[in-house]
C-alpha cells in the first residue's frame, strides 16, 4: 500500500509522489471506468486488481468488496463509484425521486434546487458512492431531441444558474465530506442542439456559436468548482468533440482554468471507430482521445491494453498518460479518498422524512398553471369529480427516465416502491378532506392500441360536476435513441379529450410529460391546463393541491411549447431577419413561451429605473390580487446595434420573491459590462458600446415587460 495519511502533505506533492511510483500498467487502469452491469462479477474483480480508476453503476454491498480489493491492491489506489442520480438517487428504488431537471427548472428556485442536490448528494453517499453524473447543461432548444427532460430547458442564463446550484449541493463546503459526491456538468458541449433533434449526431455550430450560447452554463460550472466534466457524444461541424482537442484543452482547461478531470460518455472511443468513422481502429481512437484531452474512458475498455502499446511502440508519449492519471488522481486526493475510501453518507438518510418533505416544496413551486378560466381553485359547492386519462395513475410516466424503472437496464414491470402520490391518489387525499367523492377511469393509454374505454370514461364524467384529465407521455418515448419526429400528443388521448369536451362540463387538463408536446387545440379548448412535466414522488399531490387551492402556483416554464413540430425551433431568444417573421401556416408565436405561468393572484410592475453609473436597475413589484403568491422577476436585454447578429432579448437575471396580498417590494440588480457582452467572428467575448435596452417583467412576451433603454 502507498500510503494512509499524509494531509500535511500538499495535494500536488501526494499526487507526483505516487504518480513516481505507478508502472505503466497501472497508469493506463486509472484511466479506465468499468460499467458493472455490463460485466461478470469476476471481470469486475479483476478490474479493481488490476487498478481500474473508477467503475459506474454499482450499489452497496457490491462496491464495497470492490473497493476492499482495490485498497489491498499494490498501491492501495481507491475506487470512484459512479451513478447516475439524475434526479435524486433514483436508481435505488428506496432513495427519494425528486421532478426531472426540467421540471425543477419550472421552479426557478437556485436555493431549492441547491437543497435537492445536496439532499441527493446525502442518499448517493450513504449508498456508499463518490460520484453522480449531473448536472445536465445542454439547452433544449429543440424539443424532437429524446433527453430534454434532463435539461434546465432552453436558456443559457437560467441553466447557468440552476446547474452552479446543483453543483454546489452535490459538492457541498468540501469534497471531502462524508455527504458530499463529486458532481459531473455534462455533455460537453453542444449534445442537445445536435442535427434534426437526433441525439448524438453532428452539431451544425461554428465555434463562434458555442462560446455565445452554450459554453456559458460550463463557465459557470467550472466557477462554481465542479469537480468533473462529461464529453459529449457529438460533433461540433463534424470533428467529434471525443478528438477535438481545441475543444477539451484549449478552452476547457488553457482558457476556463478547467482542473478537475474529464470522462467520456458511453463508449465514446469505440463510437470514433463505428459510428463517427474518423479512426480506423480502437489504437488509432485511443490515440486520438487521449492526445485530445480525456482523462478517463468510460466503458471502452479496450482502450487500457492498446494504450499500454501505444506508448510501448513509441506512439504515445506517456506524459500524456501522466497528464491525465494527475488530474484524476487530483480530485481523489481532494476528495479524502485515501484517508476514507468508503463512503459514510448519513446513515438513515435514504428516502427520509426530511427529504420528502423537500420533495414536496420542489414538486410545488415546478407547477406551472398556463390557463385559467376562473375554474381554479375549484369552487367548495362541488361534490364530485371525474379523473380520466392515462396519465391520471401513472407513477413510471410521473417519474420519467433515469429511476429504478429505466436503468441501468430497462425493468418496466417493477412494482414502485411507496411513498409516492399519483394525480389520482392527490385527488383522492385532498377530495377526501372536503367531502367530495372522485370516479376513475383510465379511458385509454398513452399510444393507440389496447385498453381504449372511451364510453366507461364518458359515463363517469357525465355524474360528476368537474372533469380533471390528466394526459402526456409515457417512459417509452423519452430518452437516449427515442428522439421523436413527431410532437402532437397522440390521437388516442386527443379523441378522449374531445369526448369529455363535448359534455361541456367544467375541464381541467393536466399535462404529465417529458418535454413540451404540442397540445394546440386542447389549449384552446380546455377550462384550464396544469403542466407538472416528470414530477417526481409528489408531482401528483402538488396537481392536486393546485386544482383544489391549497397551492397557488408559482411555476414559470423554462422552456416554449411548439404549436406544431414543424414549427421547431420556437426558443425566445432567436435571431430575427426571417421574410414574414413566421410560417405562412401558423401564427408566428409559440404556444406558451419562456418565462410563461400564471397564479391565483395578481402582479403589478412599476418605477423601473436604471442607473447608467452603476449599471443598477430597480423595479416595484406589487402583489394586487386575493392571495399571498411568489412572483419570478425575469430581467432581459437587447443589444440594439452590434457587430454580429444577437438575441432580440436574452435573460440576464431573475428573481423569485414571495409578496403578500397588496404588498410592494423593490427590487435590484447590479450588473457587471461583461453581462452585456457578445461574441465576435474572431471568439473574443467583448462588451461593445452603444444603446442597449432593459426589459422587467413576468415572461418572455413583450406585453409582459417594462422598456428603459440606456448607453454604454
Amino acid at each position: 500500500m502507498y500510503e494512509m495519511d499524509h494531509n500535511f502533505i500538499p495535494v500536488n506533492t501526494r499526487v507526483e509522489n505516487l504518480l513516481g511510483c505507478m508502472n505503466l500498467q497501472e497508469k493506463v487502469a486509472q484511466m479506465i471506468q468499468i460499467p458493472y452491469s455490463k460485466v461478470s462479477k469476476k471481470e469486475a474483480l479483476d478490474w479493481a486488481k488490476r487498478g481500474a480508476g473508477s467503475f459506474l453503476h454499482v450499489l452497496g454491498d457490491n462496491a464495497r468488496e470492490l473497493q476492499k480489493v482495490a485498497i489491498e491492491s499494490r498501491l492501495g489506489i481507491p475506487i470512484i463509484f459512479g451513478i447516475d442520480a439524475i434526479h435524486g438517487h433514483g436508481l435505488n428504488e428506496n432513495a427519494t425521486i425528486f421532478p426531472s431537471q426540467l421540471a425543477a427548472a419550472c421552479s426557478w428556485n437556485r436555493e431549492l434546487v441547491e437543497a435537492m442536490a445536496q439532499a441527493t448528494a446525502c442518499e448517493v453517499a450513504t449508498d456508499g458512492l463518490h460520484w453522480t453524473f449531473s448536472p445536465v447543461l445542454c439547452l433544449g432548444r429543440d424539443t424532437r431531441w429524446g433527453r430534454i427532460d434532463e435539461t434546465f430547458g432552453e436558456d443559457q442564463y437560467l441553466a447557468g444558474e440552476l446547474g452552479a446550484s446543483m453543483i454546489r449541493g452535490y459538492q457541498g463546503e468540501s469534497l471531502d465530506s462524508d455527504e458530499s459526491i463529486l458532481a459531473c456538468a455534462k455533455h460537453y458541449i453542444g449534445y442537445g442542439e445536435a442535427v434534426g433533434g437526433r441525439d448524438s449526431c453532428d452539431t451544425e455550430i461554428t465555434l463562434r456559436k458555442m462560446r455565445e450560447v452554450f459554453l456559458p452554463p460550463f463557465e459557470k460550472a467550472i466557477k462554481a468548482g465542479c469537480a468533473t466534466i462529461m464529453c459529449a457524444y457529438g460533433s461540433i461541424d463534424g470533428t467529434p468533440v471525443t478528438a477535438n482537442e481545441k475543444v477539451l484543452r484549449h478552452i476547457l482547461r488553457d482558457e476556463l482554468g478547467f482542473d478537475g478531470f474529464i470522462v467520456t460518455d458511453w463508449d465514446n472511443v469505440n463510437n470514433l471507430v463505428t459510428l463517427q468513422h474518423v479512426a480506423a481502429d480502437i489504437r488509432d481512437a485511443s490515440r486520438m482521445a487521449a492526445i485530445a484531452g480525456n482523462d478517463m474512458i468510460m466503458t471502452s475498455s479496450e482502450f487500457y491494453a492498446v494504450t499500454i502499446k501505444l506508448v510501448e511502440d513509441g506512439l504515445l508519449d506517456e506524459k500524456v498518460i501522466n497528464e491525465a492519471v494527475r488530474n484524476i488522481l487530483r480530485i481523489k486526493y481532494r476528495m479524502g479518498l485515501f484517508e476514507k475510501p468508503y463512503k459514510k453518507g448519513r446513515p438513515g438518510c435514504i428516502g427520509c422524512m426530511e427529504h420528502l418533505e423537500l420533495n414536496k416544496k420542489l414538486a410545488r413551486e415546478s407547477i406551472v398553471l398556463l390557463k385559467n378560466n376562473d375554474i381554479l381553485p375549484l369552487e367548495k359547492n362541488i361534490s364530485s369529480i371525474a379523473v380520466i386519462g392515462p396519465n391520471a395513475d401513472n407513477i413510471r410516466a410521473q417519474y420519467g427516465d433515469w429511476t429504478y424503472f429505466t436503468h441501468p437496464d430497462p425493468n418496466p414491470e417493477q412494482m414502485p416502491i411507496k411513498p409516492y402520490l399519483t394525480v389520482l391518489e392527490g385527488m383522492y387525499e385532498l377530495a377526501k378532506e372536503n367531502g367530495i367523492s372522485i370516479e376513475y377511469q383510465h379511458g385509454c393509454e398513452i399510444m393507440h392500441g389496447s385498453e381504449v374505454d372511451f364510453e366507461a370514461a364518458v359515463s363517469a364524467a357525465r355524474k360528476c360536476d368537474v372533469i380533471v384529465l390528466v394526459l402526456g407521455d409515457m417512459i417509452d418515448q423519452t430518452g437516449e435513441a427515442k428522439d421523436r419526429a413527431d410532437l402532437a400528443l397522440s390521437r388516442v388521448q386527443v379523441e378522449l379529450f374531445e369526448r369529455l369536451r363535448n359534455l361541456n362540463k367544467p375541464l381541467v387538463t393536466v399535462l404529465v410529460a417529458s418535454k413540451p408536446l404540442c397540445i394546440d387545440s386542447i389549449a384552446k379548448d380546455t377550462d384550464a391546463l396544469i403542466v407538472a412535466f416528470n414530477g417526481g414522488m409528489f408531482g401528483g399531490l402538488a396537481v392536486a393541491e393546485t386544482i383544489f387551492g391549497k397551492l397557488n402556483p408559482s411555476g414559470r416554464l423554462p422552456i416554449s411549447f411548439p404549436r406544431h413540430s414543424g414549427q421547431l425551433p420556437v426558443y425566445y431568444n432567436g435571431l430575427s431577419g426571417w421574410h414574414g417573421g413566421k410560417y405562412m401556416d401558423l401564427p408566428a408565436a409559440p404556444l406558451f413561451v419562456f418565462g410563461e405561468g400564471k397564479s391565483y393572484t395578481s402582479f403589478a410592475y412599476s418605477n423601473l429605473r436604471f442607473k447608467e453609473k452603476s449599471l443598477s436597475v430597480t423595479v416595484d413589484v406589487s402583489n394586487t390580487g386575493k392571495v399571498d403568491g411568489l412572483e419570478t422577476v425575469q430581467i432581459y436585454f437587447r443589444d440594439c446595434v452590434s457587430s454580429v447578429m444577437t438575441p432580440y432579448k436574452q435573460l440576464i437575471a431573475f428573481e423569485k420573491v414571495n409578496l403578500k396580498v397588496k404588498e410592494t417590494r423593490r427590487v435590484s440588480f447590479t450588473f457587471n459590462r461583461s453581462d452585456f457582452s457578445l461574441v465576435t467572428p474572431g471568439e473574443n467575448r467583448v462588451t461593445e458600446p452603444g444603446e442597449f435596452i432593459l426589459m422587467v417583467g413576468s415572461s418572455s412576451y413583450d406585453d409582459d415587460l417594462l422598456q428603459i433603454k440606456f448607453v454604454l
